[in-house]
């Protein structure tokens, strides 16, 4: 390879390796580009037959086609070659073309090639009126804008007009008749004398309508008012006839270039898809999941965002059999509709076939799909089973004069019994009852120790009540404090020892449910009281006599 290249970079050592045997040139641009037209689509044309029986016999054939080579070889058992090395030798001749062929400039080479290449290109694209898909794409733009342009000039007109006859606004609903009708009203003191029949209104309308312009609540216009009022109606009635128009011209459009797509969706649906895609190349080049939700990509991406569910559908919605489908299969039907669409479409924008059986074949596809989940939904709601009905079961309960009211039966029935389900323990009340376990278990070996001690005390108690009841047994006489207080009879004070030993037991008894605390101060009071009582059996010999001067006195 090095070496060709090396020969081929002059026309001298080019002209060393090939030598020219043959040459024929076109005698127009037409024979040119025929000629070059049937070499890009693997033809062999008439006149390269021609000029190969004529210099090629019997010789071996370099191609840089492999289909050509092998048609050359079986219609004019010529050998073909095809390789690399063919390729680089094809590469060094173009490269020294000129100096090869002689009487062949430059001058005449460069506008040669570049006509040439222009035509081939024109070919190459396949122009054809009826197969253009930009009128298409414009013409339903522009539908989509009349209809906005007309449902705005409209409702301005029922707003303008409506301050001199306002009930017409509900007597009347279409627009383009609303119009109409005031274009041969006028004012509505004129609509007594009018024949609406020509617009058309229906008999009812016509008649409310003329029964309302007499006890009309509006204001009056002028002249000048009622002729803008018209001019604007004429715009509206110029649009919507405009727009029957363009959908008639849309309609032959779709039914030339995409007739398989215009059964199944329609042709506003399958206009709609084309524009959305550009161009009907783009659209057979999208999947059919693509098709589906062609025209949702904002919320297509918005559910991808928020991790939400996809939409099932986008510009397909509005077929005619999506619409046909109950609300919970319109996403199934949807996808059937989009898989047959995107065969459809790669049919009319790659086949050469111009009628719409593959469209009406796939319709028919997605019918019998739709009636197919109908008759499941049907089946489960009715439950009604197809054939001879079965012979009923017999019912002891349905016996009698009325056999279609059940009695109730007079027999136990044990079908009718109710097994109670235990009830699941509540996961908060076993941790509370395993706390009040754990707690008390911690809280008896405290409440023993109270109970000691509160024993203990009660003892303590009762031995100083024994001790002062001994005491008061006895003759001897008791006298107070040296502050000058009175001698206590023996009979009082034992009133008051068996008032404190009452006084002791229910302390006594307190003392056990009392906190440990309280316990202790209680327990501290009773010595303290016996130590007091004990105190005054003890009191000074001094004090005696008095008593007995008491006694010796009463």
């Amino acid at each position: 390879m090095q070496d060709l290249s090396a020969d081929f970079s002059t026309p001298e050592g080019a002209r060393k390796v090939v030598k020219l045997k043959a040459f024929s040139k076109f005698e127009n641009t037409t024979e040119a580009l025929a000629a070059a037209a049937a070499l890009v689509d693997s033809k062999l044309s008439k006149g390269l037959k021609k000029f190969l029986k004529k210099n090629a016999e019997g010789d071996t054939l370099a191609v840089l086609d492999s289909k050509l080579g092998n048609i050359i070889k079986e219609k004019l058992n010529i050998p073909c070659i095809f390789s690399n090395g063919v390729m680089e030798l094809t590469r060094g001749v173009r490269s020294q073309l000129q100096g090869l062929i002689s009487g062949l400039a430059g001058q005449d080479l460069t506008p040669m090639s570049l006509g040439l290449s222009h035509s081939l290109s024109r070919y190459k694209l396949k122009f054809s009126p009826d197969k253009v898909d930009t009128m298409i794409v414009q013409a339903i733009g522009l539908l989509d804008d009349l209809d906005k342009e007309l449902n705005t000039y409209a409702m301005r007109v029922r707003e303008w007009y409506g301050w001199h006859f306002p009930e017409m606004t509900k007597i009347v609903a279409d627009n383009i008749k609303y119009a109409k009708a005031i274009k041969l009203m006028g004012t509505r003191e004129n609509a007594a004398e009018r024949d609406f029949s020509g617009i058309p209104l229906e008999e009812e309308e016509e008649s409310h309508l003329k029964d309302a312009a007499v006890i009309s609540m509006g204001t009056e216009i002028s002249a000048e008012d009622m002729m803008n009022i018209e001019a604007l109606c004429d715009q509206v009635i110029a649009l919507a006839e405009y727009r029957g128009q363009l959908f008639d011209y849309l309609k032959s459009r779709m039914q030339a270039i995409a007739p398989n797509l215009t059964v199944l969706v329609g042709e506003l649906v399958g206009a709609r898809l084309i524009a959305h895609a550009g161009s009907l190349i783009n659209l057979a080049k999208h999947p059919a999941s693509t098709v589906q939700i062609l025209g949702a990509e904002k919320a297509l991406f918005r559910a991808l965002k928020t991790k939400h569910e996809t939409p099932k559908y986008g510009l397909i919605y509005h077929a005619s059999l999506i619409g046909q489908a109950a609300p919970k299969f319109k996403g199934k039907i949807s996808r059937v509709l989009a898989a047959k669409c995107s065969l459809s479409i790669r049919v009319d924008a790659l086949g050469e076939s111009a009628d719409a059986t593959i469209g009406l074949e796939s319709r028919s596809k997605v019918e019998s799909r739709l009636r197919q989940l109908e008759g499941k939904l049907l089946g489960s709601e009715s439950a009604q089973p197809r054939g001879k009905a079965e012979p009923q079961k017999y019912d002891a309960a349905r016996q009698g004069p009325s056999g279609a009211l059940l009695t109730a039966p007079q027999a136990y029935n044990a079908d009718a019994d109710v097994v109670m389900e235990p009830a699941k323990p509540d996961k908060k009340k076993k941790k509370r009852a395993a706390e009040t376990e754990a707690n008390g278990a911690a809280e008896q070996p405290e409440q023993k120790k109270k109970k000691k001690k509160a024993a203990a005390a009660a003892d303590t108690v009762a031995e100083t009540a024994d001790t002062l009841a001994a005491l008061a047994a006895s003759d001897l006489p008791v006298q107070e404090e040296e502050d000058g207080a009175q001698a206590v009879e023996p009979a009082e004070r034992k009133k008051k020892k068996k008032k404190k030993q009452a006084e002791d037991s229910e302390a006594a008894d307190a003392a056990e449910a009392a906190p440990e605390k309280k316990k202790k101060k209680k327990s501290e009071r009773y010595f303290e009281g016996a130590a007091a009582a004990a105190g005054s059996d003890d009191a000074p010999a001094a004090d005696k006599p008095k008593k007995k001067k008491k006694k010796s006195k009463e």
